[in-house]
């Protein structure tokens, strides 16, 4: 189906994206995968293409863009690329933590970070997750109590992307420990503050190149000035903000499935076995039939979530949705095509392969996929 969604602006800019994937980051996914971190300067020069912070206004550095449509633009092009693992990163800096300066940043503190967050001399990170908490962020243990004019931070985050890269980290921490989700604040940690370490670079199955960090923080002293938004306010701001995030996994994870389709298919064209093309056999052409329509579905909801987040009408439930069916979605196409690819589709040096272990994730973060179902349930009043 014709895509309604895209103007001609939306076209250029996607043009501007694939030039800027294809000369910056295609050739260098593979040393940075070994390394499992992506080479600083590839923020650097992402900002100076205008690829980070386009939501922000012109007055604070940015291009004053407030169109998700941008946004997915990149996803898409990252996906289509096969560079998600060195691309989630400037998503959860666009997507996810952005958003949260623009509504609950003070003046000082938007003209303080929003230049370098839009130039890519500031690397933003969000921690809400800890060793013992996952989906649960009423049930934080690090904590913030105010002493004068700082609060001294302590606790423990996990599995936080771009942890090791980042200069600017939104930690959520109770300033209030005993009003348990009423008592969560976001402090916004700062590079070099002391007592804020960094662990391991986490190893993981897929998104190899995208540094996922343990942090640290031991009576650290954060500025009451660098408190984001009220106290007390954070469980508030937290779930505003989510419905925003999972669209943006949604919109990664249709392209993943577009994008694993299309290599499958010219795969299945060229692949021959018992002297025919592979795709020609039954089995073949209902498989890639029945992910065509799957796929066809979800990019008309997901491109249907994009419009109504435009327009300030996403709710939780339809973004809870949106995540749960197309991850779940991803991993089944991907798996597919991984199969029809036969022994090749389990070598790495196929991209598919490369897919297959990036998509295992996207149905845990962002909240799982059963407390997506969990949200939506409670939604219908049961």
């Amino acid at each position: 189906m014709r895509r309604t969604l895209l103007t001609e602006e939306h076209k250029l800019f996607r043009d501007s994206v694939r030039h800027f994937v294809e000369k910056e980051m295609v050739p260098y996914i593979e040393q940075w995968e070994k390394d499992g971190i992506v080479a600083r300067g590839l923020w650097l020069k992402a900002g100076q293409q205008g690829l980070l912070g386009f939501s922000v206004p012109e007055e604070y550095g940015g291009a004053g863009i407030e169109d998700f449509t941008y946004n997915a633009i990149m996803a898409e092009e990252f996906t289509r690329a096969n560079v998600t693992s060195a691309g989630a990163g400037f998503g959860l800096h666009n997507d996810v933590v952005l958003p949260y300066f623009l509504n609950y940043a003070c003046e000082e503190q938007k003209r303080r970070w929003l230049p370098g967050m839009c130039s890519g001399e500031l690397i933003t990170a969000i921690a809400m997750t800890e060793p013992n908490t996952g989906s649960d962020l009423a049930a934080v243990r690090t904590t913030a109590l105010r002493q004068g004019g700082h609060y001294l931070l302590n606790g423990q985050k996990t599995f936080i992307t771009n942890g090791i890269l980042s200069d600017v980290v939104i930690v959520v921490a109770k300033t209030q420990p005993e009003l348990r989700h009423k008592g969560i604040s976001l402090l916004v940690v700062e590079r070099g503050m002391e007592g804020f370490k960094r662990g391991r670079n986490l190893q993981k199955v897929g998104l190899k190149a995208q540094d996922t960090a343990e942090l640290s923080f031991e009576d650290v002293r954060v500025p009451v000035y660098n408190l984001l938004g009220e106290e007390g306010k954070g469980f508030y701001y937290l779930m505003r903000q989510l419905a925003g995030e999972r669209l943006s996994v949604a919109v990664s994870a249709i392209a993943a499935c577009e994008a694993a389709l299309a290599m499958t298919l010219d795969y299945c064209k060229q692949r021959t076995a018992f002297g025919q093309p592979i795709g020609s056999f039954q089995n073949s052409r209902f498989k890639l039939a029945e992910m065509q329509t799957e796929i066809e579905i979800g990019r008309v909801f997901v491109d249907r979530c994009i419009e109504e987040y435009n327009d300030g009408a996403l709710t939780a439930e339809t973004a809870a949705m949106a995540k749960w069916w197309t991850t779940d979605l991803q991993k089944r196409v991907v798996d597919q095509c991984v199969q029809l690819h036969g022994g090749y589709g389990y070598m790495l040096e196929y991209p598919i392969a490369r897919a297959y272990l990036d998509a295992r994730v996207t149905s845990i973060y962002a909240g799982t996929n059963e407390i997506m179902k969990e949200i939506i349930g409670r939604s219908l009043g049961v």
